[in-house]
């Protein structure tokens, strides 16, 4: 049953301005007009759900424009993924060690968090990783 951009709006959680930029992008495709408003078949809901996913997972929009085929039906590389979990995996590694040392930071005995060797290292790295635009590696774990 083809959905109004209102009622797609409404069963995705997307506004409609969202809407008019995904299909301007070529991520979704109306399929005419009701009066003034864009109607859409009912399966761009599974569509809108795959975009979001490919968002979560730290994909462009490009990117997941590129995982459909003309017709609409979903063409993922498997390697890409692979890829993105291997890049997820690497940024939980950095987050784990940026929240080890925050949390050893709060707790340290040290006078001064500067005086503090993990969390000079913490300091340290931060700016090297800030320097290059990326996130603070994983470093040696004492006590984290």
């Amino acid at each position: 049953m083809p959905l109004d951009i209102a009622a797609l709006s409404k069963k995705s959680g997307l506004p409609a301005s969202a809407l008019r930029f995904y299909e301007e992008k070529g991520l979704i495709e109306s399929i005419g007009r009701k009066g003034m408003r864009r109607v859409f078949d009912d399966d761009v809901v599974e569509r809108l759900s795959l975009i979001a996913l490919g968002r979560q997972a730290g994909f462009s929009l490009d990117d997941i424009r590129a995982m459909f085929r003309p017709d609409g039906s979903p063409d993922i590389d498997r390697g890409r993924l692979k890829a993105k979990a291997d890049e997820l995996d690497q940024k939980i590694r950095d987050l784990t060690a940026l929240r080890d040392g925050l949390r050893h930071a709060a707790e340290c005995p040290a006078p001064s968090h500067l005086e503090c060797p993990v969390f000079r290292r913490l300091v340290r790295r931060a700016g090297t990783s800030r320097a290059l635009g990326r996130t603070i590696p994983s470093f040696g774990r004492p006590g984290f």
